[in-house]
């Protein structure tokens, strides 16, 4: 256990990632697990998506270490989850990052971008604001 543990915090102290991050809002419902009360399901979403978690906005307190279930609202999925980190959030409701137990790159049901890919490569640039605008004056495939 303690070393599954450790592998959700190789992010906070290398930088590393183990999966791309996409900016995305899923409609969710969160189930916090604790011993000795009774589990109250809050409606969320989440803010960053990734094949090992998410980021989400949850009222509910909780700290690194616990567990609980999220489910995905449109496609009823639900998957086991561990809180790693909770910090206030630029609207004032609490930002949890949360990990998967077991990965699952599919849970999102969105593709990823490669692993390799990052903002500043050239591929990044090819629909800027840019080519975007040229696109909406003179048409696709007008130079």
């Amino acid at each position: 256990m303690a070393g599954a543990l450790n592998e959700g915090h190789v992010g906070k102290i290398t930088g590393l990632r183990r999966s791309q991050r996409v900016c995305l809002t899923v409609a969710i419902d969160i189930v916090l697990q604790k011993a000795g009360s009774k589990a109250t399901p809050e409606i969320t979403k989440t803010l960053v998506v990734s094949a090992h978690g998410a980021l989400i906005l949850l009222i509910t307190p909780c700290v690194a270490g616990e567990f609980l279930t999220l489910r995905n609202i449109h496609t009823q999925e639900q998957i086991s989850c561990r809180v790693v980190d909770s910090n206030a959030g630029n609207t004032g409701v609490p930002e949890v990052a949360v990990e998967f137990i077991k990965p699952q790159k599919n849970f999102w049901h969105i593709a990823f971008p490669p692993s390799d890919w990052t903002p500043r490569g050239a591929e990044s640039k090819l629909y800027g604001p840019q080519v975007v605008a040229h696109i909406a004056k003179n048409g696709p495939g007008k130079p």
